[in-house]
């Protein structure tokens, strides 16, 4: 296998993941600011032109960071950072969802078509209208999430971590570096968030 790798929240999540499951798969970084990713080759591998992209032993390609993470699970079931049980998977895939739809998605989308609107708008279809109502609805959404985990939770799904802090903690850290700080009342998340920051997988 090969790990198609660049800068940014997503090609992290999934080596944040690996980096917590032990697995080392040889990596090809993909210039982004030069626009490799929207270039023959790589669109090959993942015809959106986004990143990471994991060519497989069999020559195949796999996009979309919780597809990548649920493979790589299964082929590496422990330690288990989506679950060991079905009702463990469930938990996890349903939070997973929730942080992704309501939290990446606008934050993301309210950076692209706002202080990155430049870098963007010659490569996808751009909304700059909707950048500020965008970080509204990932900062309400955090606020949220905030109060689901004011019953005493280490972790999103309790007392494990799993591919939903993963996901959450590596784009609240993106957020906090272009314009869409965590809000410090947040007081739960803020917590969280120092106990994500601690465990070494966060340099991966």
């Amino acid at each position: 296998m090969k790990l198609y790798d660049s800068i940014g929240p997503n090609p992290r999540i999934v080596r944040m993941f690996m980096a917590e499951k032990g697995i080392e798969i040889p990596k090809e970084t993909v210039d982004l600011r030069k626009g490799e990713n929207r270039e023959e080759a790589h669109l090959k591998r993942n015809p959106h032109g986004q990143m990471p992209a994991l060519e497989l032993d069999c020559g195949n390609y796999l996009s979309e960071i919780t597809a990548i993470c649920e493979y790589l699970e299964e082929k590496h079931p422990s330690p288990a950072m989506i679950g060991a049980t079905p009702e463990e998977r469930a938990e996890c895939r349903m939070w997973t969802r929730r942080v992704d739809l309501n939290i990446a998605e606008p934050l993301a989308n309210g950076y692209r078509f706002g202080e990155a609107l430049k870098f963007f708008e010659k490569r996808i279809p751009v909304a700059p209208e909707a950048s500020p109502g965008l970080k509204m609805i990932a900062a309400n959404r955090i606020k949220w999430l905030n109060e689901q985990m004011a019953d005493g939770r280490d972790y999103i799904c309790g007392q494990r971590f799993t591919l939903a802090d993963t996901l959450l903690y590596c784009w609240i850290d993106f957020g906090n570096q272009v314009g869409q700080p965590l809000d410090q009342s947040n007081a739960n998340i803020v917590a969280w968030f120092n106990r994500v920051a601690a465990r070494p997988s966060v340099r991966a």
